[in-house]
């Protein structure tokens, strides 16, 4: 595979720039690279981005800071305490308020002449092909499989070119990928997605989400402005591309990394959009069936726990959550260990065990590893520890 060559530019220049949109893009227009022509290019795209959060935050206000003409936000989430450690687009006063409506405001204190089109739904199977034909490029900065696999198929089946970027504790990762790139001057096929890189979902459970794993909040505006960069590249037809590379930036080691990417040859060409959930299982088979009868609410638990009833509460977490929060008489016992079979002979053997996680997904999984070692009494917690602030002890902190 050669190296990667220039793209055409994605979109046409609009027919002019006023007087002041001269003034405020004369940093851009004296490269000679994007100049008058690129900034009209800018101006005329349509930029679709999936998210508000950690990636579409510096995403959504560095598009809008460059000048795309139109954007779309799809967003149906609030802006939650927890999120302004990274997603610098919203304020403490909007906490409760929609991010949707948040970033809007944010992108137009930035830059009143942008048009932003808020889409405020949960992307499914339904609309997203209809969504993303309205759009020149799509931004994605989803953070869970099922939706990655989703923005991919669809954009295939749109014919639009995305850029995807992937974050968790210090490590990111950034692509460009267009199953209908044009070929290259030698006539190469240079389209290539998503599925090329990941060919199925990793199992559940095996990458935990930023949720549970934790993020560096500035490494959301690392990865943030290469996409960017990446989409003003693709716009204005300057530069090459991460078509057909994968950037991987590691913020400890400050290393920043490329990898070749080649088309899948066994790969099945993508013809419908499927159930993207049941596809990348949130939870385990094994453990949605471990659970089926054996998950205790909070208020359950608690009333066990009034009544006197012995039972053994076991947080499957890792140490660094179980310092955060913890519920009195628990035991710390991570994950690993139980799956692993290391920590079975830790286990009571003649008292109910509950377990419990964050959210209930990782407690599923180790109660099915329990119940293959024979534990058929034990139990977990549905919600987890969330679950149990939220109904039985507000005055615990929620992360």
């Amino acid at each position: 595979m050669s190296s990667p060559q220039s793209l055409p530019p994605l979109v046409e220049p609009a027919a002019e720039l006023t007087r002041d949109e001269v003034a405020r893009y004369s940093r851009h227009l004296i490269i000679p690279d994007v100049g008058m022509d690129g900034q009209k290019r800018l101006k005329n795209a349509k930029v679709l981005v999936i998210g508000a959060g950690g990636l579409g935050s510096p995403a959504l206000l560095y598009l809008a800071a460059a000048g795309v003409g139109t954007l779309g936000i799809v967003e149906f989430d609030e802006v939650d305490a927890s999120n302004l450690q990274r997603q610098i687009i919203h304020g403490e006063s909007d906490i409760g308020r929609s991010k949707a409506d948040s970033a809007r405001d944010s992108i137009l204190e930035i830059n009143s002449g942008v048009e932003v089109v808020l889409h405020k739904l949960r992307l499914e199977p339904e609309n997203a092909v209809d969504l993303f034909a309205q759009y020149d490029l799509i931004v994605d900065g989803t953070d869970n499989f099922a939706t990655r696999y989703l923005v991919n198929d669809a954009a295939v089946l749109a014919g639009k070119p995305y850029v995807w970027g992937s974050i968790y504790r210090f490590e990111g990762q950034v692509s460009v990928f267009w199953e209908d790139a044009p070929d290259g001057p030698d006539g190469e096929k240079r389209g290539i997605n998503y599925r090329d890189l990941y060919p199925e979902a990793p199992p559940p459970g095996m990458v935990p989400s930023c949720a549970e794993g934790g993020v560096l909040g500035v490494l959301c505006a690392s990865i943030g402005s290469i996409m960017v960069t990446e989409a003003i590249k693709l716009i204005t037809g300057i530069g090459e591309t991460l078509l057909g590379r994968l950037m991987v930036y590691d913020a400890l080691d400050m290393n920043y990394r490329t990898i070749k990417l080649r088309r899948d040859p066994e790969r099945q060409p993508i013809t419908e959009l499927i159930d993207y959930e049941a596809f990348c299982g949130v939870v385990s088979e094994e453990g949605q069936a471990a659970a089926v009868g054996s998950t205790v609410t909070a208020r359950e638990l608690k009333d066990m726990l009034d009544a006197g009833k012995d039972v053994a509460i076991i947080d499957v977490r890792e140490p660094v959550e179980w310092d955060i929060v913890r519920i009195d008489g628990a035991t710390l016992i991570p994950k690993d260990r139980i799956l692993s079979g290391e920590a079975l002979a830790e286990l009571p053997q003649n008292t109910p065990i509950v377990l419990h996680c964050k959210t209930g997904i990782r407690s599923a999984e180790a109660l099915a590893a329990l119940k293959r070692a024979g534990f058929s009494d034990a139990t977990h917690l549905q919600g987890g520890i969330v679950a149990w602030a939220n109904q039985v002890d507000p005055s615990l902190p929620v992360y």
